[in-house]
């Protein structure tokens, strides 16, 4: 009996010894064994010491870990216990909870959206991989870069997984003391689309008419307003419009850039606009009703017209639209600013790329300077 329970006393003893353990090659958790669980710290927070090794230069983190587990042990020793596991934040609870607290803030619906689906991809990636139970102190920047590979059909999905899963689990990750470098997820890059620009835009407008007036109008407004197809025209209600509808206002909640826009409406889709107007201000311009379209309406509807169109040429897309429409709006004014604020670019030099690739006219001798 005396046997059982040295031995006994001698196994809690070798569990309470704080060790450094590796959480990756440049990263450190403090772990220890307590009542038959496994216990993992990246952070004193638990100690009341403020101290992250990760946080360090890499160079330091090792020295900072063995400052970490000697606090540790000496708190072991004072008599500190680890908390019931049943208190500790979990990997299959992150998500949710900050989902939670997100879908309460003001951010826009398609976004909200976003945050929805990729938390719903995290929940069926951390069920396969059997991560709910285990401690978030046990997550990787591993485990964020295998879901972003394996959910992800391209680069730029990639890159946009990366962007969401980054919102959804990085703050709440960092206020329980859990830091992740999430520009350690290097990804392939995406190939550049090209957006040929439109020789003979009438002729083109007619077919597409022709074919579909949604579309139609989708890229009136692409071509005339610079507006973008896929979020800023879809989501347009007769309420953004001004009371004779010769002005359109962009909240910073629906278009790219975040900033407040007001552009001037061309006749041909101000009459179009009125003609689809039947009194409900909230109602959006192409459902009449208060929701839109999904955000793949218009992809869906141009692909559908390039299967059968004659006119189309190679590379040219939907957002050829507005190429061409940017270089209108440079050949007319000469001004970059003025294309910047149209085009809602939030930096001068996204304007200046932007202009790079498309084909403006060559300097003319009449535009030189005179004596």
């Amino acid at each position: 009996m005396k046997s059982d329970t040295l031995s006994d006393t001698m196994r809690i003893k070798e569990e309470l010894i704080a060790q450094i353990t590796k959480k990756s090659k440049t990263e450190y958790l403090i772990s220890f064994w307590y009542g038959n669980k496994r216990y993992r710290y990246s952070n004193g927070k638990v100690i009341d010491l403020n101290l992250s090794p990760n946080l360090f230069p890499v160079n330091e983190r090792i020295r900072q870990a063995e400052v970490l587990c000697s606090a540790f042990t000496m708190a072991i020793r004072a008599g500190w216990r680890p908390v019931e596991v049943e208190t500790r934040i979990s990997i299959g609870s992150i998500a949710d909870k900050s989902l939670k607290r997100k879908l309460k803030l003001d951010y826009s619906v398609s976004y909200k959206k976003d945050l929805a689906y990729a938390k719903k991809q995290w929940d069926e990636y951390v069920r396969r991989k059997r991560l709910e139970e285990r401690s978030i102190d046990e997550l990787t920047i591993e485990h964020i870069r295998d879901w972003v590979y394996l959910y992800a059909p391209s680069p730029a999905s990639m890159a946009n997984l990366k962007r969401t899963i980054s919102s959804l689990l990085k703050e709440e990750l960092e206020s329980n003391g859990v830091v992740l470098n999430f520009s350690r997820i290097k990804l392939p890059k995406a190939p550049q689309q090209l957006h040929k620009p439109i020789a003979d835009i009438s002729a083109l407008l007619s077919d597409i008419n022709a074919f579909n007036s949604n579309l139609h109008l989708c890229c009136l407004m692409t071509y005339t307003m610079l507006l973008r197809p896929h979020r800023e025209v879809r989501c347009l209600s007769f309420g953004d419009f001004n009371s004779d509808f010769s002005q359109v206002s962009l909240s910073g909640d629906k278009v790219k850039s975040k900033r407040n826009r007001i552009l001037p409406v061309q006749d041909i889709v101000r009459q179009e606009v009125i003609r689809r107007y039947r009194g409900d201000r909230n109602a959006n311009i192409f459902t009449q009703q208060e929701a839109g379209y999904n955000r793949d309406y218009f992809k869906t509807l141009w692909s559908r017209y390039k299967m059968q169109s004659r006119l189309l040429e190679r590379d040219q897309t939907l957002y050829s639209f507005r190429h061409t429409g940017a270089i209108k709006v440079f050949e007319k004014t000469g001004s970059l600013l003025k294309l910047q604020q149209v085009m809602g670019h939030s930096d001068m030099k996204v304007s200046l790329t932007y202009l790079r690739g498309l084909e403006l006219k060559q300097l003319d001798v009449e535009d030189l300077p005179e004596i």
